[in-house]
């Protein structure tokens, strides 16, 4: 039976409405609903060394101007699994803001891991590190975000890679907040970095803290605020981690590594403040993932699963310490004029002595820059000049 056989059954009036519908479908062709905002494959966002894949998510809407967070995924997943089902999509249309979601793949790493231990692709101006910087000036270019609103989060070696990007790349982001993932430099080989799971380092707040800013020597500007989060009964990247990345980001941020404040939330978790730029999240009872918390609520979201385990939102408390929300604001810039430079000259004993450099084996060595100055004793002087916090390079030419 034909489409004008069937309609022949249909009252008249009826029928003559449906013949105009019919008769307006053949003269314009189908009607195709407006496309909802979808995560976009982007290509052609820079050459691209640690080859990596760029997506992309842009609100309906989305004004000029808003913030930027990049979300890395884990091992194993990909950048569609980790939009899906982390909960930071729903943020980014209730907050109106732009995701940004790399994705690595087994060519680059068997596990399909970030290789956040590899000198190559932990290093600014390189690898995949630097892919990473140039999908963010893409999205600054071509979607209209906000260069001085960008963040950074991931999940176990996204959240290694978080911390990479953290430390290689302070001017470019705002915060980061790691999920079960590995202080910067914990490792340098693959070997070193599989041992980084499971055996703690014997390294003290401030030798963490110098391995983040030798990550880009002498920046003195601001550093982004960090959450660090932690299932208390991962056994895949042992919860030791979180400590030795307090350790690391409190130190870069001039705290100490006792809380200031602690606060319960839901989902059994605990947070402990550290001044106001760091903060670790300890939920109770969970494994290894990024906690969710599906649900209709403001403060749920996510799907419970593989790696995606409901506790509570992070993406939610974490999008709200950002400032997101429109709520909280991060600390803001410091001035614009920097201060005058810190010159001290001094024998090398004396420079060891203050604190401005350290012995090994009867050699001095700068702070920070890891800078030979020959035997420590009294008669080798030298200049030190400050370029940042417990950061000296040699200035003997001049301050």
């Amino acid at each position: 039976m034909s489409v004008i056989d069937g309609l022949r059954s249909v009252p008249f009036m009826a029928r003559s409405i449906s013949l105009l519908v019919l008769l307006a479908a053949t003269l314009l062709g189908p009607v195709t609903p407006a496309a909802a905002a979808t995560l976009t494959p982007v290509s052609g966002f820079g050459s691209n060394p640690g080859n990596l894949s760029m997506y992309s998510y842009r609100p309906d809407g989305l004004p000029s101007g808003a913030p930027l967070v990049v979300a890395f995924h884990g091992c194993g997943q990909t950048a569609t699994e980790y939009f899906t089902n982390s909960g930071w999509r729903k943020y980014a249309d209730l907050w109106r803001f732009a995701l940004v979601l790399p994705q690595t793949s087994s060519a680059n790493n068997s596990s399909s891991c970030f290789n956040w231990f590899e000198p190559g692709d932990q290093s600014r101006g390189q690898g995949e590190a630097l892919s990473v910087k140039q999908m963010v000036d893409h999205a600054v270019a071509n979607v209209g975000v906000d260069a001085g609103r960008v963040f950074v989060t991931g999940l176990s070696a996204g959240g290694a890679m978080t911390a990479v990007m953290l430390a290689a790349y302070p001017d470019v982001f705002r915060g980061g907040a790691v999920i079960a993932g590995i202080a910067y430099k914990c490792a340098t080989t693959l070997t070193a970095g599989v041992l980084c799971l499971s055996q703690r380092q014997n390294r003290t707040p401030q030798q963490w803290g110098d391995l983040a800013r030798g990550a880009f020597p002498g920046y003195a500007g601001r550093r982004p605020v960090v959450s660090i989060w932690y299932g208390t009964n991962d056994y895949t990247v042992a919860t030791f981690n979180a400590d030795q990345l307090r350790d690391q980001w409190t130190n870069v941020n001039g705290v100490g590594q006792s809380p200031t404040g602690t606060q319960a939330l839901p989902g059994n978790t605990v947070r402990e403040d550290y001044g106001a730029t760091v903060q670790v999240y300890r939920v109770s009872g969970i494994g290894h993932g990024t906690p969710v918390d599906p649900g209709g609520a403001t403060d749920q979201c996510g799907t419970a699963g593989a790696y995606f385990l409901d506790s509570i939102c992070s993406s939610f408390h974490i999008g709200r310490s950002w400032g997101l929300d429109g709520g909280v604001t991060p600390p803001t810039d410091p001035p614009t004029t920097p201060p005058a430079p810190v010159c001290v000259r001094a024998s090398n004993w004396a420079h060891v002595r203050d604190g401005r450099a350290h012995d090994v084996l009867g050699s001095t060595y700068a702070n920070g820059s890891d800078q030979a100055m020959g035997l420590t004793n009294v008669f080798v002087t030298h200049t030190l000049r400050q370029t940042g916090p417990n950061f000296w390079v040699l200035a003997d030419s001049g301050c």
